[in-house]
């Protein structure tokens, strides 16, 4: 024995494993779990609100479901593939499509069919798992019969008696219907085991609210957080300017039903403000985009008025950030008092633009960064219901309980945005007292202030909150990666190629053998054999774009999942999956509505690319879960020699617990 400390540890274990017989016990169960296959991981980003795309990746596990079908019936049609998968993506639906078309005769011999097949193809996907796991995740109301059809061989004579009867059963109580739909979810929880969201849940799209029930109740996920998602973090945290920033994207997009609607935030106090401040302006520069033609013009004119807002109070507030905060670097972003108030020109690095709107009713010419005692009164009524809506923050503590700025998993390294660089390939970053700040540690400083931030949210002194907008717009921030946020050039100057962002020059020097090995050592991966996996810039293949660089050791797996991105990107978004074989990244059509996949009975999926194989199949001795478990497996071999050395005494009467 090695010390006294270990002996105290050894001592406590024991309490959990008392004797001989139960370390033995536990020792043969996690031996066994090593030697499994490792689960399948599938990866997504940059959801942005469109909840029934990102739904129909989750029932259809991106494609893997119709795979394993191809591979368990290899003697069926495509259509009868394709049926099959659908039963198990919507088996209400499909169940109410077969029902209205077949007779009641007819409609029994094919549900029962449909039955068997869904239960060999859970069978199939079970085969990675322990029996345990397996139980845990069973719908409880059939739990006991479901083991009894995985593990019962139907095909031996002396079972199928007993196998048929099961099923008889099920149809007699008439309990087909719900059977059949617990079974098809109990196959889409067995088709991922770990789903990581690379980020941005929020803004564009208008279900993030839907989204995040989903994930809430979600089996094994973890986030690793997008600029869009820290902005929602921020506003729920109390931040003035994240509140703006929350509106504005809203109001943009047209998603302002996600805050009234999915959190039931008031807005009405803005509404007014709005309708009343710009009561005979247009507001044409803050007319919301939308995807869709809305039928009512009068609440578009709305919406574009609390857009216009909105988005000066974010200008007005966005000073006294920088003002506290002078290492964000934002100076440039404060251009109210470069405006000629006479001349309606607004003068930026020594150029006078024309502004594309005249009406700036509640600016001061002489402060132009001084809010209004209404526009004050107004900010402390949206913080106060930002801060005190409990399904938003129940999201929000969610997302910093499962969350973080980036994630090593298995080897590879997880993050939404970039690792700031200079043009000349060093790292980039910001200093806070005197101590300079990049890399790795950048990384980690902005996901302790954050979640600071958000722990002390009711304290009106918190000014670590303002790291939020850093994150949102900072020059070096990790999550935006870009130089510089132009919302104001956007929306009012009529020369566009100023409000041109550029990229962190990351984007450019990441396929760089030298700088890339620079960035695996910084976050101590493997450079033969880690991936590199973030989201954040939309890839298109359809356009001759490459979402796999660096010789496939980056995979960018933004693929414009957004309706927003349906003019400029032709695909749906991509899903990378990595299973105990083989990497693959999967390109997926743009996604309509369910109705209609279900009409048509044909998926989303268009295109695998790159099918890197493994040299061997990977096993769970091969993962991080793996490596603890090998740890437990050690410390009960301690344990074990303990007792038989007489060092720990047993408790035979005792069993484990």
């Amino acid at each position: 024995m090695n010390s006294n400390y270990e002996l105290k540890y050894l001592q406590l274990l024991s309490k959990e494993f008392p004797n001989v017989q139960s370390v033995s016990t536990e020792l043969i169960n996690l031996t066994a779990i090593l030697n499994l296959p490792k689960g399948t991981e599938h990866f997504l980003s940059d959801i942005h609100g469109e909840y029934e795309t990102f739904n129909h990746f989750l029932k259809n596990g991106s494609g893997v479901t119709r795979d394993k079908i191809d591979a368990i019936f290899t003697k069926k049609t495509e259509e009868e593939k394709n049926q099959l998968a659908f039963f198990i993506y919507y088996p209400k639906q499909m169940i109410s499509k077969y029902e209205e078309t077949l007779n009641k005769e007819d409609f029994h011999t094919f549900l029962r069919d449909k039955l068997l097949e869904i239960i060999r193809i859970c069978s199939h996907l079970s085969q990675k798992y322990t029996k345990s796991k397996v139980r845990k995740s069973l719908p409880k109301a059939f739990s006991y019969i479901i083991q009894e059809l995985l593990y019962e061989n139907s095909r031996h004579e002396d079972k199928q008696q007993y196998y048929n009867t099961i099923l008889d059963a099920i149809f007699k109580t008439k309990r087909e219907k719900n059977f059949l739909i617990e079974l098809s979810r109990f196959a889409q929880r067995l088709t991922i085991d770990k789903l990581h969201i690379v980020g941005d849940i929020f803004d564009r799209g208008p279900g993030a609210h839907l989204v995040m029930n989903k994930i809430m109740k979600y089996h094994s996920v973890d986030i690793e957080w997008g600029n869009h998602d820290v902005l929602w973090m921020g506003a729920a945290s109390g931040s003035k300017l994240a509140i703006c920033n929350v509106l504005r994207n809203s109001s943009k997009y047209n998603t302002l039903d996600t805050l009234e609607e999915g959190y039931g935030i008031n807005l009405l106090p803005l509404a007014r403000f709005a309708s009343k401040t710009y009561e005979n302006d247009p507001c044409t520069q803050f007319l919301p985009n939308s995807t869709e033609l809305s039928p009512d013009i009068d609440q578009e004119l709305l919406v574009a008025k609390m857009h216009k807002a909105i988005t000066i109070m974010q200008f007005k507030l966005e000073y006294t950030v920088q003002n506290r905060n002078k290492h964000f670097e934002l100076e440039d972003r404060l251009l109210l008092d470069k405006i000629d108030y006479k001349y309606y020109t607004v003068n930026i690095d020594g150029k006078d633009y024309e502004l594309l709107d005249k009406n700036f009713p509640t600016i001061d010419p002489q402060n132009p960064y001084t809010l209004t005692e209404e526009e004050q009164i107004l900010l402390d009524q949206l913080k106060n219901a930002f801060l005190n809506n409990d399904l938003l923050q129940n999201h929000m503590k969610h997302l910093f309980q499962i969350g973080q700025m980036y994630l090593k998993y298995n080897n590879n390294l997880l993050f939404h945005g970039c690792i700031p660089l200079e043009k000349d390939g060093s790292l980039s970053g910001i200093t806070v007292n005197k101590k300079r700040y990049v890399g790795k540690a950048l990384f980690d400083l902005l996901d302790q202030k954050i979640r600071t931030s958000y722990l002390n949210r009711y304290d009106v002194l918190n000014r670590d909150k303002d790291y939020f907008i850093f994150l949102w717009q900072g020059k070096n921030s990790p999550l935006f990666g870009k130089k510089a946020m132009k919302t104001f050039e956007r929306y009012l100057i009529t020369d566009k190629e100023i409000g041109k962002e550029e990229k962190n020059d990351y984007f450019t020097l990441r396929e760089d053998k030298e700088i890339l090995e620079t960035l695996y050592k910084e976050f101590g991966i493997d450079f033969n054999k880690s991936k590199i996996i973030n989201g954040h810039v939309p890839t298109d293949i359809s356009a001759g774009d490459s979402p796999i660089k660096a010789d496939g050791r980056i995979y960018a797996i933004d693929g414009g999942m957004s309706k927003q991105y349906s003019a400029k990107i032709g695909i749906g978004g991509y899903t990378l999956v990595i299973d105990s074989y083989k990497i693959f990244l999967i390109s997926h059509d743009r996604f309509n509505t369910k109705e209609d996949l279900i009409e048509k009975e044909s998926d989303i999926i268009s295109l695998v690319r790159s099918e890197e194989i493994n040299k061997s199949r990977e096993f769970m001795y091969d993962t991080d879960k793996g490596k603890k478990l090998q740890h437990e497996i050690d410390d009960l071999y301690k344990l074990l020699e303990a007792y038989r050395s007489g060092l720990i005494k047993e408790n035979i009467k005792k069993t484990a617990v």
